[in-house]
């Protein structure tokens, strides 16, 4: 099992980053236009606990891959957890968590991961997987930045 934790400050109330970050369609906008996400399924609303969302992504080499999240806890306003049903993990447990700090926000992604195949995989994940979820969340960064 892997784990990556990343952490952005804004200065921008919590309310607001959370009204962002609780509405599926906006993954689109801080999502690396390379990946080709597609939005199959999101429904309309508030996240909530049991929410669905299916996507299609070309995480690497451009080869299309459907991927179905299950919302499986929210706290609204505090944090809410995805956890992949399908897709190209083995393991997929992602908490996004937004805390009061300074005057602003701060942004927490805590992911725990396991990629298919392992230990037959283990050599391909510093160059592939880990490269490639550390270049997502660059971009998220900088998306963010630029949206608030």
């Amino acid at each position: 099992m892997y784990h990556m934790k990343k952490e952005q400050w804004i200065d921008v109330p919590k309310d607001q980053v959370w009204a962002f970050f609780s509405k599926p369609a906006n993954l689109l906008k801080i999502t690396p236009s390379e990946m080709k996400m597609q939005i199959v399924e999101a429904p309309q609303g508030e996240m909530h606990p049991g929410m669905i969302l299916r996507y299609k992504v070309a995480p690497l080499f451009g080869i299309g891959l459907n991927w179905t999240s299950l919302i499986t806890a929210v706290v609204e306003g505090e944090y809410f957890v995805d956890e992949m049903l399908e897709g190209p993990f083995k393991i997929w447990h992602h908490m996004h968590q937004f805390e009061s700090k300074n005057g602003g926000t701060l942004i927490i992604d805590d992911l725990h991961y396991q990629i298919p195949l392992s230990p037959i995989s283990k050599p391909f994940h510093p160059f592939l997987v880990q490269k490639e979820l550390e270049k997502m969340f660059r971009h998220r960064e900088t998306v963010v930045k630029d949206l608030f």
